[in-house]
């Protein structure tokens, strides 16, 4: 609560800035006063983040947790349900690094160049995943051998 209020009069210091003050201190005027004379507040020690860990979104909350949405399925979502790209997944389809980007041709109708373009985001998409398996069972066969 207290954190919350110096956080929102100055939204321009770090919140582990603020909490390690306030934890020092323990009073959000002093807190705040030290803000309008300093301009600053220090920054907490390395052993701070042992007690304390940092977000994953270091700073304010992201305008799609104040406004309801859940930000944690968003993230697990990955980009082949988001594409819809299973069934190309399963038939295991190979995508030639050649095939991928180079110019585009430029299509008569907005609903030909829609379909285009995501088609060649499907194809990036799947590119990608193919790179990072080969990658992945690369590393895990030389982790074997060793």
């Amino acid at each position: 609560m207290q954190i919350d209020t110096i956080a929102n009069m100055f939204p321009d210091i770090p919140v582990d800035n603020v909490r390690y003050d306030l934890l020092r201190t323990g009073s959000v005027e002093l807190t705040s006063n030290k803000i309008l004379e300093r301009g600053f507040l220090d920054a907490p020690p390395p052993s701070y983040y042992t007690l304390f860990p940092r977000d994953a979104a270091p700073g304010r909350p992201s305008t799609a947790t104040t406004t309801g949405r859940a930000t944690d399925t968003k993230a697990a979502e990955s980009l082949i349900s988001r594409y819809n790209l299973h069934d190309r997944v399963k038939n295991e389809e190979t995508i030639q690094e050649d095939q991928i980007g180079g110019k585009a041709v430029w299509e008569n109708s907005a609903e030909k160049r829609e379909a285009s373009l995501k088609e060649r985001k499907a194809q990036m998409i799947l590119a990608a995943r193919q790179r990072m398996l080969a990658q992945q069972s690369q590393s895990s066969s030389t982790f074997e051998k060793s």
